[in-house]
């Protein structure tokens, strides 16, 4: 059932509504009205500062997005289609998966310096885990009557992976791309915020620092921004797609 095509378009203006007449109410610059937000955000980008910062935070995003995609998938495929890897590789998964960010983070600045490769190396390690368990899952469950077909047609492994793995993981994999995401773009704030002098999180410790909220709420909804345009321009496509035969099932039902 489809909802009505405006309704994304209710919650988000009635909060900068009233997100204005609290800001107008309490008159505190802890609290600056969306104007003054407005203001900060043309004066960055006017200055290029904006630019700047969310073009670093953004590459760092991808590198590290493809990076943690790419291993995590390999690990979690490998993992739900043999079991001795699947046993071997489970409790470091687990352990992982319980490590706090932030403890990962420091360590690693302080094992490595305050380099681009331990920033990334960070954001890469905190987000394998959570790509690998839900590929592994998708491995767990592809159809055994497929590989059958593919073993009795004498599929090579390339053509196995492309025409009878890849429609089945799909899902699995969008699904971990759209919460890859959204984990990965804040882990980035935070090692950014920890220990770069360039990007978004770098950005927001300085405004921090001269309690600059103005500065804090411009910089993250100017990043929130594209995140959300990614999302919507990018995944929820892909995502449709990747549920399209669910949908085509039941029509034909």
């Amino acid at each position: 059932m489809r909802s009505p095509p405006l309704a994304c378009w209710v919650v988000l203006p009635l909060l900068v509504v009233f997100w204005g007449l609290l800001a107008w109410q309490l008159d505190t610059s802890l609290l600056p009205s969306p104007l003054a937000v407005l203001d900060t955000l043309q004066r960055e980008a006017a200055s290029g500062e904006l630019q700047r910062h969310l073009s670093i935070t953004l590459q760092r995003v991808a590198i590290s997005f493809a990076l943690a995609m790419a291993l995590g998938a390999l690990i979690g495929i490998a993992m739900g289609r043999l079991p001795l890897i699947n046993a071997l590789l489970d409790p470091l998964l687990v352990l992982l998966l319980n490590l706090p960010a932030l403890v990962l983070i420091i360590l690693l600045y302080v094992w490595f310096g305050l380099v681009e490769a331990a920033a990334i190396l960070a954001v890469v390690i905190n987000k394998v885990p959570n790509v690998a368990v839900t590929l592994r899952e998708g491995a767990r469950s592809l159809d055994p009557r497929l590989e059958q077909m593919a073993r009795v047609y004498d599929f090579s492994p390339v053509k196995r992976l492309l025409h009878v793995w890849a429609p089945q993981l799909f899902p699995y994999l969008m699904a971990a791309t759209r919460g890859g995401l959204a984990l990965i773009w804040k882990i980035v704030l935070v090692v950014e915020l920890l220990g770069r002098s360039d990007g978004v999180g770098f950005q927001l410790h300085l405004a921090f620092q001269v309690f600059d909220v103005a500065g804090l709420l411009a910089y993250s909804l100017a990043f929130i921004a594209i995140v959300q345009l990614i999302e919507l321009v990018v995944l929820q496509p892909l995502e449709r797609r990747a549920s399209r035969w669910r949908r085509s099932g039941v029509e034909h039902a």
